[in-house]
């Protein structure tokens, strides 16, 4: 069990520091929420890539760092057992691993997209962003940040696969995704059903920025679903939330909202990441398919094609009848194309 806080180091702009600073909370784990470059951000051991959110365990001298939010997710399942967010039915674990994936993976393509390609949302990120390390600093130091920063990202969006090609097929599939998660919502309190698992948080992570912050993506959001709007907000702090074992979702009560997540990665997702697999394999240097029946050319991405890897390895390592039931519940979705033989 966790007695010394968690140092966690990210920013409220930062999805994945969004989705990891909700789990802490709705797992009543003790920690301290640290702005990036800020004056609280010293002593931070070094990390081999910088990004965050950062997690610093407890430990000899300055402790222990970690960077990417899933493998966090499964140190913290390690140290401490209450209120776990991973199912403990593994074929609902292996179902909400997928999810967790896609959000982070996928939606965060939309995330980046609406932020960076549309002019009132390059100036809204690019004029608050910065600040949120630097509140007191002069305004002509921080216009002077704030275009470099803005400059920096915008060459980033091909990396994420957005152009003038790509953009409507983003936008469409995050209108789907709204939907989607709306009929879910209906269902059941979360995506894993009366409690949430690492889904519902990486859901969440990404949709604060899409929801909350970047203007057009906001309006979209509302537009197709107010209720997800709400339930961002009930998300962002599930301290007081009370669980019980059997809140998880059953393998044999998957409802038909879920299959409807399900389907949304099988139609852009799994094509994406099967392409992008061979492309790294190939050591391409670009990527091309359809998704949707558009075209989609981008840079091959290596911790993607990592990313199937290992979601292949949690299927292959189910049980023979775990395995059938995981078939059953992917069957029409698409994702079934991720997982042969």
């Amino acid at each position: 069990m966790l007695e010394e806080p968690i140092r966690i180091v990210g920013a409220p702009g930062s999805p994945y520091s969004r989705k990891m600073r909700a789990v802490l909370r709705y797992r009543r784990i003790p920690h301290r929420w640290i702005i990036r470059r800020s004056k609280s951000d010293r002593d931070i051991p070094n990390v081999p890539v910088d990004l965050i959110p950062v997690l610093v365990f407890p430990g000899e001298g300055a402790g222990e760092a970690s960077i990417d939010s899933t493998f966090q997710i499964r140190r913290l399942e390690e140290l401490e057992t209450r209120r776990s967010i991973v199912p403990p039915d593994p074929v609902m674990a292996f179902v909400d691993a997928l999810l967790e994936d896609y959000a982070d993976e996928w939606l965060t393509k939309a995330m980046f997209h609406y932020r960076w390609a549309f002019a009132p949302d390059i100036a809204n990120a690019a004029s608050i962003l910065p600040l949120w390390s630097m509140t007191n600093a002069p305004d002509a130091a921080v216009a002077q940040f704030s275009k470099r920063f803005a400059e920096r990202q915008i060459g980033r969006l091909g990396v994420v696969g957005s152009n003038e090609t790509t953009g409507p097929v983003i936008e469409e599939s995050y209108r789907r995704l709204l939907r989607a998660l709306d009929a879910q919502l209906c269902a059941s309190a979360f995506v894993s059903g009366e409690r949430p698992g690492a889904a519902d948080f990486a859901l969440f992570g990404q949709l604060t920025q899409l929801g909350q912050f970047d203007p057009t993506a906001v309006q979209v959001t509302r537009e197709e679903s107010p209720r997800v709007l709400a339930w961002l907000e009930v998300v962002e702090d599930l301290s007081g939330l009370e669980i019980a074992e059997n809140d998880w979702t059953s393998r044999d009560a998957v409802p038909d909202a879920l299959r409807g997540l399900l389907a949304e990665v099988g139609r852009v997702y799994a094509p994406f990441l099967l392409a992008n697999a061979e492309a790294v394999a190939r050591g391409a240097e670009s990527m091309e398919c359809a998704i949707d029946g558009k075209p989609w050319v981008q840079k091959p991405f290596p911790y993607q094609a990592k990313c199937l890897t290992w979601l292949r390895e949690r299927y292959a390592g189910l049980e023979t009848g775990d395995r059938a039931a995981a078939n059953s519940i992917l069957a029409g979705s698409g994702c079934e194309t991720l997982f042969p033989g």
